[in-house]
């Protein structure tokens, strides 16, 4: 079965693409920049509106491409869409507070938040749209231009909201490259006119795009990479709920989040417990098995112990 297709674009297209964003900004002179914040958040708030009416279409992509269920690509969607109005109401403030002065650590002063150029956005696969949206929006609200790359997977439910962004910004103010970011991301780097790099992925892959800047050192980074999520177990825990916590945190969505719990802390008095004593849990198993050294539900094919003096 065929879910769809994207252009593949080489490094040319993706300069071109470049370019476009380099005019756009103009230095900071550009008419994306220089309009007022109520403007910016004008344009935003229609493609906020346009993106809503694509909802469909878009967390079918997300089922089919990801592999999520409907439940939760219809949250990843509509908590984008929260998070859009989150980040308007929150430049908002920012806005009333820049009007006025501040004393801080006795001195008077006013500060102003101004774009920095043109930005390069780059998402991951496992939340291709919450996630990469989280430094889109920003930078797009706050006067940037923006180059965005989609993740690998996830890619094709940008497809419906092309329209939207072109329909919502002016020319050269968002631009969207496909491809191979081997090829397409190295080119765009190394051209040096990337003024802010947005990732979110691996620590590793990060600085090696970031040693491909010619001016590393004057590249202004907004990265998320990689997660070390603890979980924490008290000696006074619920040990069944702690149990089931602990499996949802660690395996929901087969575990390829950032936020998944990566490493568990326990206290040592629920670590050296018996075997007898222990919590068992089948993910999606009745309740009423919770606690018992053997379970007779047909939804627990063998009782399974997570909380053991061996495993913890």
């Amino acid at each position: 079965m065929v879910l769809g297709a994207t252009p593949r674009l080489d490094a040319a297209a993706a300069l071109t693409a470049l370019d476009a964003a380099v005019r756009a900004y103009d230095k900071g002179r550009g008419a994306w920049p220089t309009l007022r914040v109520a403007e910016r958040i004008g344009y935003v708030e229609g493609f906020l509106a346009r993106m809503r009416a694509q909802r469909e279409a878009v967390v079918t992509l997300l089922m089919w491409e990801i592999g999520k269920n409907l439940k939760d690509a219809q949250k990843e969607f509509d908590r984008t869409c929260d998070y859009i109005v989150d980040t308007i109401n929150a430049l908002k403030e920012l806005d009333r507070r820049s009007s006025r002065f501040e004393l801080e650590q006795g001195t008077l002063g006013q500060i102003r938040r101004v774009p920095m150029g043109v930005a390069l956005c780059m998402g991951p696969y496992n939340y291709p749209l919450n996630e990469t949206f989280t430094t889109l929006i920003p930078a797009l609200i706050m006067g940037n231009t923006v180059v965005f790359k989609p993740a690998k997977f996830g890619v094709l439910l940008i497809r419906p909201l092309l329209e939207a962004f072109r329909d919502s910004f002016p020319a050269g103010v968002i631009n969207v490259i496909y491809g191979s970011g081997r090829e397409t991301v190295t080119a765009l780097m190394q051209s040096g006119k990337v003024d802010i790099f947005a990732f979110i992925g691996t620590h590793k892959a990060a600085a090696d795009l970031k040693k491909l800047h010619p001016k590393p050192h004057r590249l202004r980074s907004a990265l998320g990479l990689d997660a070390k999520n603890p979980g924490i177990v008290l000696a006074d825990a619920d040990l069944p709920n702690a149990v089931e916590e602990a499996v949802t945190g660690a395996l929901s969505f087969n575990g390829q989040r950032c936020t998944a719990l990566k490493i568990l802390f326990v206290h040592r008095s629920i670590a050296q417990a018996s075997p007898n004593s222990s919590a068992h849990a089948w993910p999606g198993s009745s309740r009423a098995c919770r606690g018992k050294t053997a379970c007779s539900s047909p939804r627990c094919p063998k009782p399974v112990s997570l909380i053991t003096s061996q495993a913890w």
